[in-house]
């Protein structure tokens, strides 16, 4: 029901930006064609339509319609979720809003994105016969409590590849900080740097700057937060510095809900700039203009590079924690773990049944 109402929403709100010939960026100096906005309220629509139709009980041609929808409008709408983090970050930071309905188109796409990858996920369970709710197979009802698992830590394997990719980081993190302190690299001095980024910095960033740190990679770190909770156990039960929520289970979706939307548009963002760099840099691409406080191509043309790294290392990284803890906190309907043999997850001698 929800993503049927988020479908005639996001429909009316886009008609009615058509309609008034509203600018709506999807990009900078970009914005979506009144052409582009009809057909994506046409596919909200479709989409509610069909996550309805998937809560009965259909015939092939039915099943098949309502797949074919879902797969069709999960990548348009996770597509256009890619500038959330721009947004948030420029929102942290009080550095104003460039598009108060590019915003609003992203926050659009952001919810219905989320909405509909649950409802394909509910519906494809329903369709193999499997619990909606926990994705597992048993008797009885689908709304009773949960079983959920104990804390736990990642596997080396993924802690080690997303290690890996906070690597990443580094170059694009250490440029920058470079700079913040007043020093020179990819031929930008720091001076330049300031100058340049300061005209229309707000306070928060100012003060961040003055202190030597960069509010972007400030921004960074909140990530790296996040993708460590996710690889261990203190992200599943609220730590001791925590206060009054020590001991406490972590709502699951507090770390999955942020990592999955920044996680999503960091990793398509970055990977283009990863791929676009070398092209430029063997001439396949026309080369990017310096602009101040970048003096050279081949400077502003690594910054990229290191930008795609740091962007796409970042998002990767995020999306392969999120997966793992996941899976590693996936509830099950209790009498589902009542007959799980021991040592798995969800046995209920290993879980707190809420």
């Amino acid at each position: 029901m929800a993503a049927a109402s988020w479908g005639l929403l996001y429909a009316a709100v886009e008609v009615a930006w058509a309609a008034a010939g509203t600018t709506v960026q999807w990009k900078e100096h970009a914005s979506y064609a009144p052409a582009v906005q009809l057909l994506l309220a046409a596919l909200a629509v479709l989409a509610g339509g069909a996550c309805l139709a998937g809560t009965r009980t259909l015939a092939g041609p039915g099943r098949a319609v309502v797949a074919t929808v879902l797969i069709v409008a999960i990548p348009v709408f996770v597509v256009g979720t890619n500038g959330l983090p721009i947004y948030f970050v420029t929102l942290v930071t009080l550095s104003g809003i460039e598009s108060a309905t590019g915003l609003a188109q992203v926050l659009l796409n952001t919810a219905g994105a989320a909405l509909l990858i649950l409802v394909g996920l509910s519906y494809r369970r329903r369709l193999r016969g499997d619990c909606p709710r926990c994705g597992l197979p048993h008797a009885g009802a689908d709304d009773g409590p949960l079983a959920h698992p104990a804390a736990s830590r990642a596997p080396r394997r993924t802690r080690v590849a997303v290690y890996l990719l906070m690597c990443g980081l580094l170059p694009w993190a250490g440029a920058k900080s470079i700079w913040t302190l007043g020093g020179n690299a990819l031929g930008v001095s720091g001076d330049d740097w300031r100058r340049a980024t300061g005209a229309g910095a707000s306070g928060p960033s100012k003060a961040a700057a003055a202190a030597g740190i960069d509010v972007t990679v400030l921004a960074a770190t909140v990530g790296v937060f996040l993708l460590l909770g996710l690889l261990y156990g203190w992200g599943q039960v609220f730590p001791r510095w925590t206060l009054f929520l020590s001991g406490r289970r972590v709502p699951r979706l507090l770390p999955l809900i942020p990592a999955w939307l920044t996680g999503v548009p960091l990793a398509m963002y970055g990977v283009v700039l990863v791929v676009v760099a070398p092209l430029i840099a063997i001439g396949a691409l026309p080369g990017i203009k310096p602009s101040p406080p970048f003096t050279t191509g081949s400077g502003i043309t690594w910054f990229v590079e290191f930008g795609g790294l740091a962007f796409a290392g970042l998002g990767i990284g995020l999306l392969v924690a999120a997966c793992s803890y996941a899976a590693r906190t996936r509830p099950v309907c209790a009498s589902a773990a009542a007959t799980m043999p021991p040592g798995c997850p969800g046995k209920a001698d290993a879980v707190v049944v809420v």
